[in-house]
């Protein structure tokens, strides 16, 4: 039997501005507002853009740091949006959120390097890109020129259940770092995300999460965003609307395993478990 996790030491996320540093020494919490038609879990609730401002301002009344703003779904089987439908949809969202909350970070959801460009000019300050800089060539110059925060998430093309995922995200991780040296990004301003429910199995999804300490070893921190995923359904058997209780489960074993930043769909539970998480780890001398 595996020991037990450690709780770690209460400390903020280990990230540079334009990320946020929350005040009460947890982990960070990004909302997601999906600008899409066809997301896996909340697919045309706010595709129109008064209805995606109204979702990003209640999630950041939830205690949200971070809202992901995101045009184009990736889930297994996404319809790819042109680059100018995908900054018809976010840009009013951003530009929205901006002017209602110049104090929230906002992040734009994309793997185009003119949507970071656009995103950014209209008030983003951090691109999560979901193929780590490895699809668009253009996306680590747009990062390095505007000082934006990143994302690099690990991604594959295919499932290869017999694949040593955790070695593959590590060779993955190297070339996205390498890439963003090159292009001069500052290290602490970039997350490592495991990219659970993208190009892996049931028990790469498992231990890809597990592998949470080993990807801090890289030196950066690790944001972790597994919200109402597929896999969770696999164990729980509950659909996508009935897997809010798993994902903060797997959050927090997340969180204890030392992830920075937490990207959700429901906010104010996951603030609460990383306030309880951060308080239990203080040090009381």
């Amino acid at each position: 039997m595996a020991p037990p996790l450690p709780i770690p030491p209460a400390e903020p996320a280990r990230l540079a501005p334009p990320w946020p540093t929350p005040t009460e020494a947890r982990a960070l919490i990004m909302g997601i507002v999906n600008v899409t038609p066809d997301s896996f879990s909340d697919g045309g609730r706010f595709l129109a853009a008064e209805d995606a401002l109204a979702q990003g301002l209640r999630l950041a009344g939830e205690g949200a740091d971070i809202l992901d703003i995101g045009g184009e779904s990736t889930r297994p089987g996404h319809v790819e949006v042109p680059a100018d439908e995908e900054i018809r949809r976010v840009l009013p969202v951003i530009e929205g959120l901006a002017r209602a909350r110049p104090d929230l970070a906002l992040s734009i959801d994309t793997t185009k390097a003119e949507v970071a460009r656009r995103a950014i000019a209209a008030g983003a300050r951090i691109i999560n890109d979901v193929w780590g800089l490895q699809r668009d060539p253009a996306m680590a110059g747009i990062a390095a020129e505007t000082g934006a925060g990143l994302v690099i998430m690990h991604n594959r093309a295919d499932k290869d259940p017999g694949c040593d995922i955790v070695a593959d995200m590590e060779r993955f991780f190297e070339r996205s770092l390498t890439l963003a040296a090159r292009a001069g990004l500052d290290p602490a301003r970039i997350a490592l995300d495991p990219g659970i429910g993208f190009g892996k199995s049931f028990e790469q999804n498992l231990a890809a999460i597990r592998a949470i300490p080993r990807l801090r070893r890289l030196g950066h921190a690790v944001l972790l965003g597994l919200s109402r995923k597929s896999f969770l359904g696999l164990i729980t058997g509950r659909p996508v609307e009935g897997r809010g209780a798993a994902t903060l489960a797997a959050d927090c074993f997340g969180l204890l395993a030392g992830a920075d930043v937490i990207r959700v769909h429901d906010v104010a539970p996951h603030r609460d478990a990383a306030l309880l998480i951060a308080a239990l780890a203080r040090d009381p001398a």
